[in-house]
């Protein structure tokens, strides 16, 4: 059996100090408002299925379909989380990251973007922006 890599050593969860949930209720605070049902959704499931590490091995195909989500759909809330810093990803490895104190980001602190691959582009940065603004909209809504 391949060993599993772990993505981010420096980020691996740890259990709470306070309370008893794997999910950091600061993701609830500081970072569900901003994300798709989609997205809360993704994260709930690979947080729920993570090893001692965080990481999981979900295909795109069998994520889609358990969570009843088409495709693209899944690639997008994906990114969602990406660009959050909740977790990192490899074609074959998901890992949840623990959440960092707000305003810190693992992408900043490395001078890298949202998926660690090289600098933020503006039309990522428009597309973020564009989507946190639906997301505030759609809460608004009955």
């Amino acid at each position: 059996m391949t060993p599993k890599p772990i993505l981010v050593p420096a980020r691996l969860r740890r259990p709470p100090a306070t309370g008893w949930s794997w999910v950091d209720r600061r993701f609830v605070r500081e970072h569900m408002a901003y994300l798709s049902r989609e997205a809360v959704l993704l994260y709930f499931f690979l947080a729920a299925v993570a090893d001692k590490h965080g990481l999981s091995f979900y295909s795109d195909g069998t994520l889609a379909t358990l969570l009843r989500m088409p495709l693209p759909a899944l690639v997008e809330a994906r990114h969602e989380l990406l660009a959050r810093d909740l977790i990192a990803h490899e074609t074959r490895w998901t890992q949840v990251l623990s959440v960092l104190p707000c305003g810190e980001r693992r992408h900043c602190e490395l001078g890298e973007g949202p998926t660690t691959q090289g600098p933020t582009q503006v039309g990522e940065v428009l597309r973020q922006a564009i989507r946190t603004a639906r997301a505030h909209e759609a809460r608004r809504l009955p």
